[in-house]
This record gives C-alpha cells, sequence and structure tokens, in this order.
C-alpha cells in the first residue's frame, strides 16, 4: 500500500509538473493525475478500509494488485492521450479499467455478504462509487461508438469521475477517518453515511446528467451537494470543535478539503451559467478538493500501511512529521482553488507548487523514519 501511495503522488506530481510546463494536452495532464494516481490510490483506499467495515480478513494477493493494474491501464490511456501510443489506447484502457473496477465491486459485496454481523453502511459508499467509476467509463466507450454526442459522454465522463468516484469515495471515509485521525469516537458517523448515501448518489447523478443535457438539474444536483458537505461540516464543529479541527494538520487538511468541495460546486455554477471556462474550474478542483484530501488522507493513512499491526513510536513519528504544516498547506491548496477561478493561472501554480512540494518534503523526511527492530 505504501509502495502504490507514493506511485500515485509521483503521477500528481508530475501531472503539476506537466501543467505548469504546458507539456501535452489538458485531457493529456488531467489522465496523468486521475488515472495514473487518483484511481489506484482509491483502490488501494478500499482496499485497506472494506475489510475494516466488514470485519473480515484481508484482501488476497489477487486483490491487492488491483491498483497496481490499475496505475498500469492509466498509463495506457496516458501514452494514448501524449501520443506515445495510437489514440485508440484510450479506449483499450477504459475497457481494462472497467474489468478492474467490475472486479473490485464484486470482492467489495462478497466481503458486504461474508461480513460478520452487520456492515458498517461505509462499505456501501464504495460500491456506489466504483458504479459511478463504471458508468464513466462505459462513457468513454460511448464516444468511440456515438462520436457525434462526444461533448455529452465527456461531461457525463467528467462529472462521473469527479464528483462520483472521487465524491462518494472521499465522503464514504471522511466521516470515519477524520474522527480517527482526531483520536475521539464519532457515534453518529454510521447514522450519517446510513443518512446521506442516496442523497449524495442522486444529486451527482443530477449533476453529471444536467451537465451533458439540461442545466438546471445540475443546479439542483450542485445544491443538494452543498447541504450535505455543509451539514458534514456543522456536524463536525458540533462534535469535536474548531480548535481541535484546526490542531491537528491531517484534520485541518481533510477539513480544507471539504471547504475546497464546497468552493469547486461554486465555481461549477459559475462555470455552467457561462461566467468562467471549464479548464479553470476543474484546475480548481484540483486544487483546493483533491489535493488537500490526498495529503490528509496520505497523513493518516501511510504511517499506517508503513508500520501495520499495533501502534509503534515509529509510527507515530512518521505520522508526526506528515503533519506538520498540514492546516498551512491546506490554506495554500484553497487560496490556490481561488486564484484558479479567477483566471489567476501563474499564482495559482505557485501557490500549489509550494503546498505539494512542501508535502513532498515532510514525506521524504517521514519515509527516512526507521522500521522497528525486531
Amino acid at each position: 500500500m505504501t509502495r502504490i501511495a507514493v506511485a500515485a503522488l509521483c503521477c500528481l506530481v508530475l501531472a503539476a509538473l506537466a501543467g505548469a510546463a504546458g507539456v501535452g494536452t489538458p485531457a493529456a495532464v488531467a489522465h496523468l493525475a486521475f488515472a495514473g494516481g487518483i484511481v489506484p490510490l482509491i483502490f488501494a483506499a478500499m482496499i485497506h478500509f472494506v475489510p475494516v467495515l466488514t470485519r473480515t480478513g484481508d484482501a488476497p494477493a489477487a486483490v491487492r494488485r488491483l491498483p497496481w493494474l490499475a496505475q498500469a491501464s492509466g498509463g495506457l490511456a496516458v501514452a494514448g492521450f501524449f501520443g506515445v501510443l495510437p489514440y485508440p489506447a484510450v479506449f483499450l484502457a477504459a475497457f481494462l479499467d472497467l474489468g478492474l473496477a467490475a472486479a473490485l465491486l464484486a470482492w467489495i459485496v462478497r466481503r458486504a455478504r461474508a461480513a460478520l454481523g452487520t456492515p458498517h453502511p461505509g462499505w456501501r459508499w464504495y460500491a456506489a462509487a466504483v458504479l459511478l467509476l463504471m458508468t464513466a467509463l462505459l462513457a468513454v466507450l460511448a464516444m468511440g461508438i456515438w462520436p457525434e454526442h462526444w461533448l455529452s459522454w465527456r461531461r457525463l465522463h467528467l462529472h462521473l469521475n469527479t464528483l462520483g468516484l472521487v465524491g462518494l469515495a472521499a465522503f464514504g471515509t471522511l466521516p470515519l477517518l477524520l474522527p480517527t485521525a482526531l483520536g475521539q469516537p464519532d457515534p453518529q458517523a454510521a447514522g450519517w453515511l446510513r443518512r446521506r448515501l442516496w442523497p449524495q448518489v442522486a444529486a451527482v447523478l443530477l449533476l453529471a446528467v444536467g451537465s451533458a443535457l439540461y442545466w438546471p438539474l445540475a443546479v439542483a444536483g450542485a445544491a443538494i451537494l452543498v447541504v450535505i458537505a455543509l451539514g458534514l461540516v456543522a456536524h463536525w464543529l458540533r462534535r469535536f470543535k474548531a480548535a481541535a479541527l484546526l490542531g491537528d494538520g491531517a484534520v485541518a487538511a481533510l477539513l480544507a478539503a471539504v471547504c475546497g468541495w464546497l468552493l469547486c460546486l461554486f465555481a461549477g455554477a459559475l462555470h455552467g451559467a457561462g461566467l468562467i471556462a471549464a479548464r479553470p474550474t476543474l484546475a480548481a478542483w484540483a486544487a483546493a478538493f483533491l489535493l488537500p484530501l490526498v495529503s490528509g488522507a496520505l497523513t493518516q493513512l501511510l504511517p499506517v500501511w508503513r508500520h501495520p499491526g499495533v501502534r509503534t513510536p515509529a509510527r507515530e513519528a512518521m505520522r508526526d512529521c506528515l503533519a506538520v504544516g498540514g492546516r498551512w498547506r491546506g490554506l495554500l491548496f484553497f487560496a490556490a482553488g481561488l486564484a484558479f477561478i479567477a483566471d489567476a493561472a501563474m499564482p495559482a501554480g505557485l501557490l500549489v507548487g509550494s503546498a505539494l512540494g512542501w508535502f513532498v518534503l515532510r514525506l521524504i523526511m517521514a519515509m527516512r523514519i526507521a522500521r522497528p527492530t525486531r
């Protein structure tokens, strides 16, 4: 898990560098980050959390290989977008990813059915996220079959990935990950997940279909997502208080990601109204939501993956190292999102580069912390 996380982070860094240098098309850079980095990382996180949610054993070796296979398939797509391979490689990659996603979904469902007692409702968020990913991949294949509707298929693909796969995976994890990072239980997390799943899925579908066919539907979906996210932040503030949420680097980064999510929904509404272009909106989503989410989640999860089993001083030292400056990085990422929306690409790039470089530096330092010897 540690290796796939580092490989995914490398893809994000390469995508940021390629975007800053103007290498490749926006679609190529976006797929380097998403197909090469985010999808494998989400697969790895699901493989980590599903056994916990279902109280079953660790994933078998074949399932643990899925993130690596997804990254290889993502590399095939990236090669197609950058022109290293013929463009049909993109469709082949989508077909392969569809099979990998189906295998992951089948494993999640089997684990839920084999759970000791009633499984935690978080597993349903992961299953729904993978289903939306599969739908997004089918939209890619549809582009090749019905190219006259290419723009509509593209919009469906984009929103089902960014708001569907990433959004559902994130909001299915955050109610559990944030309290864990704080070291404080949240007895209401399971109920929140149980009640909010179908409204969130419906909102994503409204937004995705509306973006492709009828804009007012997208506005309705965005409004529902705003209400759900604001409700989660309000619940955290009541439960944990602002001082605790801002006092830990990992938690502050996760909170910044939710704030970035709200900012991006606002930016999406502006784009739908024709006030800003699509590219700044997508860049703001990556900067203000995706990067603080990834850095905050890895701050909490990487030490566990690198030092599994019982809590050790080395694990705590690694987490402390990664958490240093987390709230300031979250603020820098959010400011970058604002700058992208304002069409100030240069300042936004500097802000993203500073925050991402800072996290990479902390990661290098954290990885040098020695494993305990037996």
